[in-house]
């Protein structure tokens, strides 16, 4: 019926518009149809899905849920376009080209759609598994979006009849001026994916690098690693300078660290009683200050020994990790002072002996 009725409309598409508007009511009126119901099923449909989602304890459907948000009213859009489509009397030239667009951009909005879930896929499963888990950073969030992506793309072109195989052919032709025009660009792409993967280096950790710079690992972008210090102040790193760089990590094998903080006393302190203080002070510290450990227990050496001036004893506790040591240095010099004023355990200056040797000449009289 409506191949007869396109050939009794031989006109172009804007012709055959122009003059016979009459035979657009039925489309139309089937796409507001369709349109409205599919607008009411979504409704209903996210309401179920939302009380479903507040039952359960996973987040993952939480997360489907507000994917397929704003893509199922595209859907529903070019579904209400094709069935549309399919109810008018075009030419079946014009209603091939609508359904083949009408496709393409179903397939393009379910890339999208799919991208964005493999992202924060990728965020939660870093983020609530941390054993053998990768580390989660802008750059496995973009290489998993990028993954789908290209994976969608490839559809698109098969769905369109044009062959993949002349086009990855180009691209490795051209892959090599690319490569070359882009050198220092790729060094720090492969090094941060090879950061990322290594698990040496990971967001959250505290590093400091061999040239100096430290602070929080904020993020593992293609191009640099951001830290921020403790000042608040972001320190970019080229990923490529990262991977070279030797690097201290101050939470790993774990966050936990040993303090050590040296004291020095007078050589007419008792070194038993001296010790006996310290632990008992740190101890009463740890009760007070966040972040300091009573376990393991805190102990005393007698390192590094004889001063000059002093007898020189190195307090070794521990701290839950990095940042927790300046509070805790700060707590126990302030209780360490006030407990040697009230014991009278003397804390010397800096002293030297001269001894001045004449040549035995007798003094000048006056």
């Amino acid at each position: 019926m409506r191949g007869r009725r396109a050939a009794a409309y031989p006109e172009k598409v804007p012709n055959f518009l122009i003059h016979h508007w009459d035979t657009l009511l039925i489309p139309a009126a089937v796409f507001v149809a369709v349109l409205a119901a599919g607008w009411f099923a979504q409704r209903i449909l996210f309401r179920a899905l939302q009380r479903w989602a507040g039952r359960t304890a996973t987040k993952l459907d939480d997360m489907l849920v507000e994917t397929l948000r704003g893509p199922l009213l595209v859907w529903i859009l070019i579904l209400a376009l094709h069935l549309g489509a399919q109810a008018s009397d075009l030419p079946a030239k014009a209603t091939t080209l609508v359904t083949r667009t009408l496709l393409v951009l179903w397939i393009a909005s379910l890339t999208m759609a799919a991208a964005k879930l493999a992202a924060r896929l990728t965020r939660h499963w870093g983020g609530a598994v941390s054993e053998g888990a990768l580390p989660v950073t802008t750059l496995t969030q973009n290489l998993a979006s990028i993954s789908v992506a290209i994976a969608g793309l490839l559809v698109i072109l098969n769905t369109l009849g044009i062959s993949v195989t002349p086009i990855l052919t180009a691209l490795g032709v051209g892959g090599l001026a690319v490569a070359l025009a882009l050198q220092d660009t790729l060094s720090n792409l492969f090094a941060g994916f090879y950061v990322s993967i290594a698990g040496q280096v990971r967001v959250g950790d505290y590093i400091k690098l061999g040239s100096g710079e430290e602070g929080y690992v904020d993020d593992i972008s293609w191009r640099s690693t951001t830290l921020r210090a403790l000042p608040n102040n972001l320190i970019v790193v080229p990923n490529a300078k990262l991977a070279q760089a030797t690097v201290t990590n101050f939470h790993l094998p774990e966050k936990r660290m040993s303090l050590q903080i040296p004291i020095g006393v007078s050589y007419d302190c008792d070194p038993d009683r001296l010790e006996a203080i310290l632990i008992e002070e740190t101890l009463l510290a740890s009760k007070e200050v966040p972040g300091l450990l009573a376990e393991p227990a805190p102990f005393v050496r007698f390192i590094p020994g004889f001063g000059d001036s002093s007898l020189n004893f190195t307090l070794i506790c521990q701290v839950a990790e990095f940042v927790d040591q300046y509070l805790a240095q700060h707590i126990i010099r302030k209780r360490l002072l006030k407990r040697f004023r009230a014991e009278g355990i003397e804390i010397p200056f800096p002293i030297r002996t001269v001894y001045l040797k004449g040549d035995g000449s007798p003094a000048p009289s006056h």
